[in-house]
């Protein structure tokens, strides 16, 4: 009887026991990676409700918000006074409903303080009085409100020198340093950080759950694929389409239409995009691990999102909102990542100003991270 032909290790092979080459475990690990980032890339990119919903529907916020908001104004200018001003004083005194209509005055110690309450947006302009003269300083972010703040202003100086007594008074104006936000300011990082709550949170919910309705989270498990491959990808595709909205709405909003002003420690919004992804797809799931269909993880994720928009932040600058949604919005990672945003992408804040930010967002990832865990599910049982 002929011996069996075949290369060496044909014997070891008929044996039963393992043929390969060091590393291959780790070869087979890189290759799962690779060939599962490749198929949640396409399956991304044909589903067309998602590119829809994850590019194209904020982006279209963006133009909406950004073309009605970009000239608008508010009539009221807000006051910084240092010292005694008793120009100030007196017109409020002689008038005090009708300048109440058209500005609010508050006091600061110093001038740098008050320079720096201007250049921040808190204020519109900072008021001195030297002798005769009154010394404004204001912001010029708002052409409209700085035209605002010059022209009441001197409406108080004209009128303290026509008031029966020889004119003496003058007002000096010059501008500060801005780095106050405009409405494309606000819109942008809010926008963009809705956007990239949402593409985290419905991404993650939705995949989980139809892959455990198609039972492809069961195949995945006995595949010889690690786990650890399978999250990297997922995490990977997640954070690559963030950065694309990242790209696509700096890319819109420096348009001269919109005229977005990027600070020098914008990159900073590049950690805070990764960091903000984590966290909402920490929120994804949760949510896939508790939701037995597709429906309910869209109807708990856009209860959970939708309102978070609204009340951290996104569409509406808290600066603005009543004292109840100021207190509720600390709750929201959306706050976090969109004043984060606003901090190194228009404020004018260093780099170090996103890390209390990022902390937070990594924080929440972990503790919403753990609890899904604790409720994952392999099976629908």
């Amino acid at each position: 009887m002929s011996e069996p032909v075949g290369r060496p290790g044909g014997e070891r092979a008929s044996t039963g026991e393992p043929v390969g080459r060091p590393g291959g475990e780790r070869a087979s690990t890189v290759g799962g990676f690779a060939s599962l980032s490749r198929a949640m890339f396409l399956g991304f990119v044909r589903d067309r409700a998602a590119l829809i919903f994850s590019i194209l529907l904020p982006v279209l916020f963006l133009l909406f918000f950004g073309s009605i908001y970009k000239n608008t104004t508010a009539p009221k200018i807000d006051l910084v006074a240092v010292g005694r001003v008793a120009l100030l004083r007196e017109a409020q005194a002689a008038d005090p409903r009708g300048l109440a209509k058209v500005m609010s005055v508050t006091e600061a110690r110093s001038l740098p303080a008050a320079l720096a309450a201007v250049r921040k947006g808190t204020d519109d302009a900072a008021v001195l009085q030297r002798g005769s003269t009154l010394v404004v300083r204001y912001s010029i972010a708002d052409q409209t409100k700085a035209a605002i703040v010059t022209s009441v202003l001197n409406s108080i100086v004209q009128a303290a020198n026509q008031a029966g007594h020889p004119a003496r008074y003058t007002m000096a104006a010059s501008q500060v340093q801005d780095k106050s936000l405009k409405s494309i300011q606000y819109f942008t990082p809010g926008l963009l950080g809705w956007a990239l709550a949402s593409g985290a949170t419905f991404g993650a919910a939705i995949t989980l759950v139809s892959w455990r309705e198609n039972k492809l989270l069961r195949r995945l498990r006995l595949a010889p694929v690690s786990t650890a491959a399978l999250v990297a990808a997922r995490i990977g595709i997640a954070v690559a389409v963030g950065l694309i909205q990242l790209a696509v709405f700096l890319a819109i909003a420096t348009l001269p239409y919109f005229g977005l002003r990027l600070t020098s420690a914008w990159w900073m919004a590049i950690p805070l995009v990764v960091c903000g992804i984590l966290a909402f797809m920490s929120i994804g799931l949760l949510v896939g691990a508790i939701a037995r269909t597709q429906q309910a993880a869209t109807a708990i994720a856009n209860l959970i999102i939708l309102p978070m928009a609204f009340l951290g932040g996104a569409f509406l600058p808290l600066d603005f909102a009543p004292a109840w949604v100021v207190r509720a919005s600390y709750a929201m990672p959306l706050r976090y990542l969109v004043t984060g945003m606003q901090n190194v992408m228009a404020r004018g804040e260093g780099p170090t100003s996103a890390l209390p930010a990022i902390g937070i967002l990594l924080g929440f990832a972990a503790v919403m991270t753990v609890i899904a865990v604790r409720v994952f599910r392999w099976d629908d049982i």
